[in-house]
Parts: structure tokens; C-alpha cells; sequence
């Protein structure tokens, strides 16, 4: 019997480069999984996988949430500077 496959997409951003990578995992993979199948650790070699943030349709996540038909795993990046810090300290210059 066929393994039976979803379709998934994993998604990665920076201010310079976007990728949304279509592909086929078996049911019951892994956002982790999804990602390493991605190729997305090889084109983009900054992003390391015992640190990454990720969810499914700006839905935070564990790495470990099994996906599901047409999901789509985003990949986020480091915050620079801290939203709330930032706004504190442009209301306290007024």
C-alpha cells in the first residue's frame, strides 16, 4: 500500500529574499520534519534548527505539531528590537 502524502508549504522571509516551498510530506510528518524535507536549511545556512521559532499560519507552534492537508509552516526570525521596549521608549521621548 501507498504511503499517502499531504501538501504542505514552508515559508522563510528576510527583508531581501522570500521563499514559500511547496512539497509533499507523509501524513502524520512533523513541522520539523516538514521543514528539513523543505531544503530550506541548506538555502538559507543562518537558520538553526535547535533555535528556530515556527507556526502554521501566524499560529506559533511546537516543532514536534504533526501538520496537517495544506498547511503552511513559517519560519521567524530573531526580533531585532523588542516591541514593547521600542514603543516604551518612543512615548518617553513624547
Amino acid at each position: 500500500m501507498a504511503e499517502l502524502l499531504i501538501d504542505v508549504e514552508v515559508a522563510y522571509a528576510k527583508p531581501e529574499d522570500q521563499v514559500i516551498l511547496a512539497l509533499k510530506v507523509p501524513k502524520g510528518s512533523s513541522v520539523e520534519q516538514a521543514i528539513k524535507a523543505s531544503g530550506v536549511l541548506v538555502r538559507f545556512p543562518e537558520i538553526e534548527l535547535s533555535g528556530i521559532k515556527a507556526g502554521i499560519f501566524g499560529n506559533a507552534c511546537r516543532m514536534d505539531q504533526i501538520l496537517r492537508q495544506a498547511d503552511r509552516v513559517e519560519i521567524y526570525r530573531p526580533l531585532l528590537h523588542d516591541p514593547k521596549e521600542a514603543r516604551r521608549q518612543r512615548a518617553a521621548k513624547g
